[in-house]
């Protein structure tokens, strides 16, 4: 799948062989097998040219990691704990990369809303632990 990612554009067995031969040897049949495997598995779309076949990746690289991180976080008994210890493995570039995904995801309107108009059932929650600390609704 690298090779496929990589090149971004449909392949030939040949193709992807000469590349791998480059670092190592390998059978023309073992690469034929792998990209036979992944089309049955979904991973990949072919198409017939000649006696060949192009092989093209279905999704991108980053849908790929995406779908494992969800699926993998969804088996969890406990999701947030999960993503806390997940997000606590993170380096401060990765935790800057997530913070950036959010933004996007949120869109320009809902990141220059305060966090207690996306969430209020937080704010409430904050209230409900420091009541004295919030204004009342005369604004005192």
């Amino acid at each position: 799948m690298t090779r496929v990612w990589k090149w971004n554009r449909p392949v030939t067995v040949r193709e992807v062989l000469e590349d791998l031969q480059q670092e190592r040897s390998i059978a023309y049949t073992t690469v034929m097998t792998v990209l036979d495997n992944l089309h049955q598995k979904g991973w990949v779309r072919r198409e017939a040219e000649g006696r060949a076949y192009r092989y093209e990746a279905v999704s991108t690289r980053a849908a790929y990691a995406a779908a494992l991180m969800n699926d993998a976080w969804s088996q969890s008994d406990n999701p947030a704990a999960a993503l806390v210890a997940f997000f606590g493995m993170m380096s401060e570039e990765q935790r800057q990369a997530l913070r950036d995904a959010v933004r996007i995801v949120q869109g320009p309107e809902e990141t220059r809303e305060a966090p207690e108009a996306r969430q209020p059932e937080a704010a409430e929650a904050r209230q409900e632990e420091n009541p004295g600390s919030a204004e009342d609704a005369d604004g005192r």
